[in-house]
């Protein structure tokens, strides 16, 4: 019952993090996240997502302009200078094997990256605002791939917390010490048993 209470609070600790350690994540670990992020389910276990690993740091720099981060605090969430990521793994679709409906299995191979990598003490970033044209010409990605998103990982350089939603916000801030709040729904909030009132 132990390990079990552990795996939910791991899961319940994950945090966004978008300042890093400059260390590398090794390869061995990586390879184990994405396999289980192939692991994830899938509709029709058609399995359409593909995973392409950047860490080559000359890549790896090529990588950093294409991408926009915390929008409700640009440029103060944005990766310090020295505190970029150590690697991207960007999410691709085989449009050959499915061209929408795919977000599904999208959200559960990622989510199967993100809380292995940070079973490991690796933090991530996963992000949508994405300069895909050039993210394609840069690393010439085939035109049979969607590039869906992008995942930024490293090991943590920065805390992040989590806070009640006040009078609606979800908006998170950085305090003047350079931690990140983030603002959750309450569970009784969202969750709703057997019916609803009235």
């Amino acid at each position: 019952m132990n390990e079990v209470r552990d795996f939910v609070e791991m899961i319940k600790s994950r945090r966004t993090i978008r300042q890093f350690k400059q260390k590398k994540v090794s390869l061995d670990i990586l390879k184990d996240c994405i396999d289980a992020a192939r692991l994830a389910p899938s509709a029709s276990n058609l399995q359409p997502v593909k995973y392409f690993l950047i860490v080559d740091d000359e890549k790896v720099r090529k990588v950093f302009p294409l991408l926009k981060w915390a929008a409700y605090i640009s440029p103060r969430g944005n990766p310090g200078k020295g505190r970029e990521p150590a690697g991207y793994l960007v999410v691709l679709v085989d449009k050959e094997i499915r061209s929408s409906g795919y977000e599904y299995d999208v959200g559960a191979g990622v989510e199967n990256f993100i809380l292995s990598a940070w079973a490991y003490g690796v933090a991530s970033c996963w992000l949508l605002s994405v300069d895909r044209v050039k993210l394609r010409e840069i690393f010439r990605i085939p035109e049979k791939y969607i590039i869906d998103s992008v995942v930024a990982f490293g090991y943590p350089d920065e805390k992040s917390v989590v806070e009640k939603v006040v009078d609606g916000s979800v908006k998170y801030w950085k305090d003047e010490t350079g931690v990140f709040h983030v603002p959750k729904r309450a569970l009784k909030e969202i969750l709703i048993i057997d019916e609803f009132e009235e």
